[in-house]
């Protein structure tokens, strides 16, 4: 029974990864479809995706989930024989089938092989839009808005169809890869280990070729490393191409054309990057059509195309990955912007701010200038949520418009969450990490009475310079030494500073989640094994620093 078991979780293992891919070509199959709706080979794969999920589904005993895609077939075959027209009801609903075959396929894995009473009806909506596609009374007007649709959208695919090709991919169970970089977090923890030792006999002894054959070792470590990690990269193009039936539900929804253009495709990304990054992405594309791109007849009477066009951007900037979500919409008004912070009770210069700086009030809790609600966006869900999740990523996001021309957000990401280039500082016996790419300078801190406080502002170079004490941050039990230092670090495009014990220094480390047990620890985003075999804890800098503006601003 033992081996059966086993054979069998191999094979749904490969169903699900598999589904999940044919699902997904259903998805920008049909989206694509809309425009283009003679094209024999987009119809066959999606008749064929269906198909290959029935057949599976029945293979492996799942008949609720076989028969949900068997009602999906019956639909589909006509439209490829070319006796169904596809239209945008027929369509809406065909898409819906495809998240409720999504819903099937993840309830049979869990043993729940059943259809509720939503798939019933969504079949009983397959058949009824299928019906309607079928009159021909409709047909005329409905031809002349699908002859619309292909002159304002329809290139888009000839161009995609150009730049996509298939590559062999090799499927690696995740846990395998968590393992190896486990065991390459362990490797770190000796090297540091065997370099502290060496340091130390080197002062008695001498141990030359002993430190080159370390050297060597160490080059061999980071070998291995690069090599992890670029197993676990992965392009963000079907990320990216998931956006399409996003762009096209929502401009459905509120009645206007959008046409989202893609590049930056085959830029890699780690897999964990492209998880936490789903969400902030969706919110920001939803929120680009609804919010950013006009109504086709007020973009006409602005003289622009009736056809507004989301561009989502991808590419690689030193150690990072850099994506813009631009939008050709009504764009940014500052005094919109300056209006609505004065309601929030934002008594600031306003007036006198920098683009850059202003618009990201944009990002603070409770902020909108958006005159209406919709079901797509403005349900609580703010750009705060947004930014929030990008700064958990050890990202930044920034903001950039122009009245009447459109919108520019820009997400800096890390290309890895597994791999910190920090540099380490001292409170008490403790050991913080902060990112190397946020450190500007460090100075010694200025002793005197003013200076006391756990917060303040200091004067660098004739300019403020908000501070926050880490030892009262945390707690720390004793007293600060004699000589404190300051790190001074970016925030965007402020500085702000950390007052600490001592510095201690740059280093790679390898990121490890904190203990469940510890909680959500304001200002802590994980934690790091040093050499020596202590943990050190990763600082989450961006929540830091912006309790440290919040305070200078008030002082």
């Amino acid at each position: 029974m033992e081996p059966f078991d086993l054979s069998r979780d191999a094979l749904l293992a490969t169903f699900s990864a598999e589904t999940e891919d044919n699902l997904r070509e259903m998805e920008e199959a049909l989206v694509r479809l809309e425009s283009m709706p003679d094209d024999a080979e987009t119809l066959q794969s999606i008749f064929r995706a269906a198909h290959t999920i029935k057949g599976n589904a029945a293979g492996l005993g799942y008949p609720a989930l076989a028969k949900f895609a068997h009602a999906l077939e019956d639909v589909l075959d006509p439209i490829r024989s070319g006796t169904l027209r596809l239209t945008t009801a027929l369509a809406t609903v065909l898409l819906e089938a495809v998240d409720g075959l999504r819903d099937l396929v993840g309830a049979a894995l869990e043993d729940r092989d059943e259809l509720g009473q939503e798939h019933h009806e969504l079949m009983r909506r397959l058949g009824s839009a299928a019906a309607r596609a079928a009159d021909v009374a409709d047909a005329a007007a409905d031809a002349q808005a699908a002859e619309e649709r292909r002159a304002s959208i329809g290139r888009r695919w000839v161009d995609l169809e150009h730049a996509f090709t298939r590559s062999q991919t090799l499927r690696v169970d995740i846990d395998k890869l968590d393992r190896m970089m486990n065991l390459t977090g362990e490797i770190a923890v000796a090297r540091e280990r065997l370099n502290d030792l060496l340091d130390q006999s080197k002062e008695s002894g001498h141990l030359d070729a002993v430190v080159e054959a370390h050297r060597a070792a160490d080059r061999l470590f980071l070998d291995l490393q690069e090599e992890v990690m670029k197993i676990r990269m992965v392009p963000l193009g079907p990320t990216f191409r998931q956006f399409f039936r996003t762009v096209r539900d929502v401009a459905t929804g509120v009645g206007k054309q959008v046409q989202l253009v893609l590049s930056g495709e085959d830029v890699d990304v780690d897999t964990n990057v492209i998880e936490h990054l789903r969400d902030p992405l969706t919110h920001l594309v939803r929120n680009a059509v609804d919010h950013g791109i006009e109504p086709p007849d007020v973009r006409r009477s602005a003289g622009k195309d009736a056809v507004g066009r989301i561009h989502l951007n991808a590419r690689h900037e030193g150690g990072s990955i850099v994506i813009e979500i631009e939008d050709d919409g009504a764009g940014l008004h500052r005094d919109r912007i300056i209006a609505r912070a004065r309601a929030n009770g934002d008594r600031r210069d306003l007036e006198a701010m920098p683009d850059g700086e202003l618009f990201r009030l944009i990002l603070e809790p409770g902020f909108s200038t958006a005159a209406r609600v919709t079901e797509f966006s403005g349900r609580g869900v703010g750009m705060d949520v947004v930014r929030r999740n990008v700064e958990r990523l050890r990202g930044s996001i920034a903001m950039d418009g122009r009245p009447g021309v459109g919108t520019t957000v820009t997400l800096r990401l890390p290309l890895t969450l597994a791999i910190i280039r920090g540099f380490s500082v001292g409170i008490g016996g403790d050991t913080y990490v902060v990112p190397l790419d946020a450190v500007v300078e460090c100075l010694e801190f200025p002793r005197n009475g003013t200076n006391a406080a756990d917060r303040g502002v200091l004067s660098l170079r004739g300019r403020p310079l908000p501070y926050l004490r880490l030892r009262e941050h945390f707690r720390c039990a004793g007293e600060p030494p004699e000589r404190e230092n300051v790190l001074v670090l970016r925030y965007y495009d402020q500085h702000v500073g950390l007052v600490v014990d001592r510095l201690l220094g740059e280093s790679q480390t390898v990121i490890k989640p904190l203990a469940r047990v510890l909680g959500d620890v304001p200002g802590l985003s994980g934690s790091a094994i040093l050499g020596s075999g202590r943990v050190a804890l990763i600082l989450e800098v961006e929540q830091l620093l912006r309790e440290a503006l919040r305070d200078g601003i008030a002082a």
